[in-house]
């Protein structure tokens, strides 16, 4: 599976999947000007969730790479026409225009946003998937499954439909502005859901009957701990968790990630990036059994890159603690749900 940060490093990566800008759209609502081809950097900002600095220092640092996805600044007449025919009533002397494409592409390099770390794992599932499909010559007989069909109709229908007609009503309505944009999400709330399980299903049917991808623990071995904490809290989301919570450090109180289950359980994470010849002893695991009673969590998961000791899988077990070894958690990393998130 790719990393998230290979897509922040490869700009060749980037290039490849500087198309798909539907998955924009799966995450969060992407508002366009009334060109209906184009935002500004306040537009920007505002789907990222961040400030308009560093949305700017974005620019300046890859503007090269924007401008050949579409980003280009309008001043004097080019400036006055695009007025004209949008509507847009701005009057600076000069407008930054973002395409698609170029939202995208800041989607792919901005770091300290949770929206673009969402569109970025929506990405890396999509491109993961289309680069370890088998190459199939051939030709069937027996259609996709009938429910498989559905799924993906309705998938295709919210996305390029309804969300669509939510945002045009929302743009004129009045009094009930409120309810429409509560609608919407909900919308949008179910094709992401709808996204997520077609993807687990293709992953599930990957891994079964088969270890673990090759490469799997040994990037995960490469990872500091901070990283693997974020590789920890990526699986989790993915797994449809949500208010993932890193807490790595001191002052953590045992707990290094908290958030909620897909059904709203709280759950509590501890992680240990160590050399695998090491082992989780007792003593460990039981500082955990009080961490997971002092954060009253439902579920509890203690995620290590060793084996346990058979003491520490002992006290696991008769505290409900889920004990993620060296094996499950290539299994996990690799596709395979965690069966206390299901």
């Amino acid at each position: 599976m790719f990393n998230e940060t290979v897509l922040l490093e490869s700009k060749s990566l980037r290039e490849s999947v500087a198309a798909r800008t539907d998955v924009l759209d799966r995450v969060k609502a992407l508002s366009l000007l009334p060109d209906g081809m184009h935002v500004t950097t306040a537009m920007v900002a505002t789907y990222f969730q961040v400030g308009m600095e560093a949305i700017k220092s974005l620019v300046k640092d890859h503007r090269a790479e924007f401008e050949s996805n579409g980003y280009r600044v309008l001043a004097g007449t080019e400036l006055r026409s695009f007025k004209d025919l949008s509507g847009n009533p701005s009057h600076t002397a000069t407008l930054a225009l973002f395409s698609r494409r170029t939202v995208l592409n800041v989607a792919m390099l901005l770091r300290d946003s949770e929206v673009a770390r969402q569109v970025r794992t929506y990405l890396l599932d999509a491109e993961y998937i289309a680069r370890t499909q088998p190459v199939d010559n051939f030709v069937h007989t027996t259609p996709d499954p009938l429910d498989d069909r559905i799924d993906r109709r309705i998938t295709h229908i919210l996305g390029k439909a309804v969300v669509p007609m939510f945002n045009a009503l929302i743009e004129s309505s009045g009094e009930q502005r409120k309810e429409l944009i509560s609608l919407r999400d909900d919308v949008q709330r179910i094709e992401r859901k709808l996204v997520q399980h077609d993807v687990r299903l293709v992953r599930l049917e990957r891994v079964q009957g088969q270890r673990g991808l090759a490469g799997v623990m040994a990037s995960i071995d490469g990872m500091n701990w901070r990283e693997f904490e974020e590789h920890v809290a990526q699986l989790l989301r993915r797994d449809g968790c949500t208010d993932v919570e890193i807490h790595g450090g001191s002052g953590d109180r045992g707990a290094d990630i908290t958030g909620r289950t897909a059904d709203g359980r709280r759950f509590v994470v501890q992680c240990k990036h160590w050399a695998p010849y090491r082992s989780v002893l007792s003593g460990e695991m039981q500082k955990f059994v009080g961490s997971k009673t002092l954060h009253a969590a439902d579920v509890a998961v203690y995620a290590a890159t060793c084996p346990f000791t058979s003491e520490s899988l002992a006290i696991a077990a008769q505290a409900g603690i889920t004990a993620v070894h060296r094996g499950l958690l290539e299994t996990w990393s690799a596709g395979a749900m965690l069966e206390v998130l299901r």
